[in-house]
């Protein structure tokens, strides 16, 4: 990326986890982006007791990552207190919203990470200036830049936790 763009990493809720478990969120900041978390993203990851709930929260907290509001989440809110909400891809909803936000600023570029099959499927309606990128392709990203010393470790990592790791290849090799 050009010097003179700045890039912000949005991760989803799989990430968040699969490196929760890997005890790896720090990974996020090392390519020396910005990193965001999406308002709705970051209640799916800490709305109830997990394995990483704590972990994730206590990074974005400790690390002074900024939140992302967006009307999903706000709607959410409104509405889970009138009637049941349908949950399903809320999350992905809201980081849609929070990326199309870039396509008004053409010196950003906004990368979603995901890891799941379903959102490499979805055509998203992104600008230009948006990438969505796989959890595993990051760290391979990351390896090949020398920023870690071995994806597979940090993989190994997660699925030694607990972690039901994607097999996702995306963009396919």
């Amino acid at each position: 990326m050009a010097s003179n763009i700045s890039v912000t990493l949005l991760p989803d809720a799989a990430p968040l986890i699969t490196l929760a478990y890997a005890d790896a969120l720090d990974l996020l900041l090392k390519p020396g982006w910005s990193v965001a978390l999406v308002d709705m993203v970051l209640y799916e990851v800490t709305r109830n007791e997990t394995p990483t709930s704590g972990r994730i929260s206590a990074w974005a907290r400790d690390s002074g990552i900024p939140v992302l509001e967006t009307s999903i989440y706000r709607r959410y809110l409104q509405e889970g207190t009138v009637s049941p909400v349908r949950k399903a891809n809320l999350g992905e909803l809201a980081i849609q919203e929070a990326m199309s936000g870039f396509g008004l600023h053409p010196d950003q570029t906004g990368v979603f990470l995901f890891e799941d099959h379903k959102i490499a499927r979805a055509s998203f309606l992104l600008p230009e200036n948006c990438r969505k990128v796989s959890t595993r392709a990051f760290l391979a990203f990351m390896e090949g830049q020398a920023l870690i010393d071995s994806a597979a470790e940090i993989e190994r990592r997660a699925i030694l936790a607990g972690r039901q790791f994607s097999q996702i290849r995306f963009p396919p090799e």
